[in-house]
């Protein structure tokens, strides 16, 4: 599961990075506020390129899952969970002029790193929460994990109960 994890925050950085700097751009921005009726506001397109600055900056994070660490998996849980609502976040007006200025490919980007991060976010909590997920196979009563008793080390088996040894 850590190498999946790594290798999709991966694709998602890589993925974000050009919807952040190649597909995003200042006439993608007017185009949109255009098709929307709005004013264009000078800060919109650096404000948007701060999100998409800090969705890389979680992506890359992301390849930290194969340290184990219970934090990474949390980090990339919120990251990944939040960019899954990137596709109904985003207004109808961007959609539609990624598609005038930039045609389908233009949608890919987003539509890879958001739907993945859906597919990413239901495939951990489905590790984390599932009953057959991560529980340990039952052990034997009074056993410990990892450790074996001297008689089966020794090859013998224990005496019964309540007769010497």
């Amino acid at each position: 599961m850590r190498w999946w994890v790594a290798v999709c925050s991966l694709v998602f950085a890589v993925g974000t990075a050009v919807q952040n700097f190649v597909v995003i751009d200042h006439d993608l921005v007017a185009r949109a506020a255009f098709l929307a009726g709005a004013p264009l506001s000078d800060g919109f397109l650096t404000g948007l390129r701060l999100v998409g600055d800090g969705y890389l900056a979680g992506n890359l994070l992301g390849l930290l899952a194969l340290t184990g660490r219970a934090w990474v998996f949390w980090l990339v849980l919120a990251v990944n969970a939040t960019q899954a609502a990137g596709v109904f976040a985003i207004p109808p007006s961007v959609w539609q002029a990624t598609l005038d200025l930039h045609g389908p490919i233009g949608l890919l980007p987003s539509l890879v790193t958001d739907g993945g991060a859906l597919v990413l976010t239901l495939a951990l909590l489905w590790w984390r929460f599932s009953p057959s997920g991560r529980t340990p196979p039952p052990r034997a009563p009074g056993t410990a994990a990892g450790t074996r008793t001297a008689a089966r080390s020794a090859g013998s088996t224990p005496p019964p109960p309540g007769t010497a040894g």
